[in-house]
């Protein structure tokens, strides 16, 4: 589901389900790979990467349906791994291979460098369209990386982003062809391996104080 490849400094999580939608196995997944990185010693850089259409289709909305009486607890780890990748210790890449839209287009932009497949697949915010407002931690996070004007068309339109626009938006940081998505983050993230990860994590406290306070209110 999650596999770790090393690659000199850099770690990357490939994410290896399908639509990578975030249900109670998904989400143990992630938590298991954030705690074995953030235990790790040295210097380290992380890049996320899915498979073929999909980075992340955020929610296994079906499993949540199905299962009641977890979806309250499913959602508060959400917002966890979301707070994690937003303050994680070491310098971040999500590699945007396809589709990332709700939880996983959050994800995406929870990373300090997003970069997209420039031929295929959209970033998208679809909650208008699905009847589901976003949450407050959501909210935080979404407020907290992307442009004022970004979040406010995102969030009020549901619009289909292809990378060119996302690009233009600030959405993500650079786009490549599908062969190049991974090597160029691998570059950036291997560039920003040597960095010292105790001042990037406190630097990162500094800058996201507010929405990691609004998420760890939420539990």
């Amino acid at each position: 589901m999650i596999e770790i490849e090393r690659i000199g400094d850099v770690a990357v999580v490939h994410l290896r389900d399908g639509e990578n939608r975030f249900n109670a196995s998904s989400i143990a997944s992630w938590h298991a790979a954030l705690d074995e990185l953030e235990a790790s010693d040295g210097p380290l850089a992380v890049v996320t990467v899915g498979e073929e259409r999909f980075y992340s289709n955020g929610l296994d909305l079906d499993w949540m349906v199905a299962n009641p009486e977890a979806a309250a607890g499913h959602l508060h780890e959400v917002h966890r791994l979301l707070g994690r990748m937003l303050a994680f210790p070491a310098y971040t890449v999500a590699a945007v291979n396809g589709h990332a839209f709700a939880g996983g287009a959050m994800l995406a932009i929870a990373h300090d460098l997003v970069v997209m497949r420039d031929d295929r697949g959209y970033w998208c915010l679809p909650e208008v369209d699905l009847g589901l407002p976003v949450t407050a931690p959501m909210f935080a996070v979404i407020t907290a990386k992307l442009p004022r004007v970004a979040a406010h068309d995102a969030l009020v339109t549901g619009r289909r982003y292809p990378a060119a626009e996302a690009l233009t938006a600030g959405i993500v940081h650079r786009i490549a062809p599908e062969p190049d998505v991974l090597p160029v983050a691998l570059a950036a993230a291997i560039d920003m391996a040597p960095k010292n990860r105790d001042v990037i994590a406190a630097h990162k406290q500094l800058l996201y104080a507010d929405a990691l306070a609004t998420i760890a209110a939420s539990g």
